[in-house]
């Protein structure tokens, strides 16, 4: 018996990296997935990949940041997939650069995905999550919301996620809503691997410089935020709501 049999969870920004990961971790214990990516072939075939056990699962795209693609991403997964139980909030973007060579479309692409879109999202699946008196919401912060050079506009987005999540966990709490966040350090996806070589770096020299700037010595994988993730969205963190959890080898150890 799995720990989300019967459960669907709806995973933005899923079609790879991290997203995708949970997504995988998720299925494995028995739930039914949507996978929400811009692109909806890339969803789709990211949602073909999920082990099925007894549950499907969908692939939907979707722009978070613009409101009816949104709650028609929350509708389709409803009524495609039979309910909705867990939400994550994963998608995200970065355009890095110095803050005097930062533009506004920088700035606001930014904003857009990693605010706008948890609210929009959140906004749509609390409605079903309110009357069925049950919800799950985990969103995805950074250890960058510390500050990260060259990173004001993620920075400052990835600190609003927490504020968002405390006052969401204030709010939703009464109606037997969690709602969460992780914050990640240096976790090996295609993202990370693009900075390298934007640093002219490889991927390999670039990955063994951030883990020697951890405790733990090591670089993170989308598998150690997935059992997080697992664990916030179980009935097992049922007492636990409005945190950040930071999944970093220790990078944020101040």
């Amino acid at each position: 018996m799995g720990r989300f049999d019967g459960r669907v969870a709806l995973i933005t920004g899923a079609a790879r990296g991290i997203g995708f990961g949970i997504a995988q971790r998720f299925a494995e214990e028995g739930a039914a997935i949507a996978i929400v990516d811009l692109n909806e072939a890339d969803a789709a075939e990211a949602a073909a990949k999920l082990p099925k056990a007894a549950q499907t699962h969908v692939g939907i795209g979707c722009d978070v940041a613009d409101r009816p693609s949104a709650e028609a991403a929350v509708a389709r997964a409803v009524e495609e997939l039979g309910g909705l139980h867990i939400l994550v909030n994963n998608a995200g973007i970065t355009r890095d650069n110095l803050l005097f060579k930062m533009t506004d479309a920088d700035w606001d692409s930014v904003m857009a995905v990693h605010l706008r879109g948890p609210f929009l999202m959140t906004q749509a699946a609390q409605k079903v999550f309110t009357e069925q008196r049950y919800g799950k919401v985990l969103n995805l912060s950074s250890i960058s919301s510390y500050g990260n050079r060259g990173q004001a506009n993620y920075s400052a987005a990835k600190a609003g996620v927490q504020g968002f999540t405390r006052t969401l966990g204030m709010e939703l709490g009464p109606f037997g809503i969690n709602v969460n966040a992780i914050a990640p350090g240096f976790i090996v996806t295609e993202m990370t691997e693009a900075t390298a070589r934007r640093l002219k770096l490889e991927p390999e020299e670039f990955f063994k410089l951030n883990a020697e700037h951890n405790p733990v010595r090591r670089i993170g994988y989308p598998e150690d935020i997935a059992a997080a993730a697992a664990f916030l969205c179980s009935d097992e963190a049922s007492y636990i709501t409005g945190q950040t959890l930071n999944v970093c080898g220790g990078a944020a150890i101040h």
